[in-house]
């Protein structure tokens, strides 16, 4: 029999609680009871990424998405690989720290998507409509840019997105 303080039972104990705290059950692809912060944030996605509220605003209508924030250099490089779906009111960001010229490629890739190249003034640049999965040929911003949204393919060209349309998110 092993025997242990009081002490560290109360740690292990306060441990396994805090670890189940923030799971929830899902149950095909509808989740049940999603923490959420205090401050209202939304769920964190199945990937374990924070999401946020993105608003596209064209000429004539605001369209409304909740995208992944693909945040750090890991979470950038895994991107929507190996994802099977996309709804159509999702999405993931990749926001930069400094404008570049953005490339990217389809490698591991599965779903074709839209890559929304956005300026750092919220405006996008260009639209790369339908990429071609699993493809390894480098899809480029035309000009150093701040941020890239990625879509299922050929919601772009359904909510008559274009380059000029300004792009919001928290």
């Amino acid at each position: 029999m092993i025997k242990i303080s009081k002490a560290l039972a109360l740690s292990l104990s306060l441990v396994v609680t805090a670890s189940l705290s923030g799971c929830y059950a899902r149950t095909g692809d509808t989740a049940a009871a999603s923490p959420q912060s205090e401050q209202g944030e939304l769920p964190l996605s199945e990937a374990g990424l924070k999401q946020v509220p993105l608003a596209i605003q064209t000429s004539d209508a605001i369209h409304d998405f909740v995208v992944e924030v693909a945040a750090t250099g890991a979470e950038q490089a895994q991107g929507l690989m190996f994802r099977t779906r996309l709804a159509p009111d999702k999405g993931m960001i990749f926001p930069f720290p400094e404008d570049r010229v953005a490339s990217f490629w389809m490698k591991n890739t599965v779903i074709p998507l839209d890559i929304i190249f956005i300026r750092r003034d919220g405006t996008i640049e260009s639209i790369a409509a339908n990429t071609t999965p699993y493809s390894l040929d480098p899809v480029r911003s035309n000009e150093p840019v701040a941020t890239v949204l990625e879509i299922a393919a050929g919601r772009a060209a359904e909510l008559g997105l274009a380059p000029g349309n300004t792009v919001t998110w928290q």
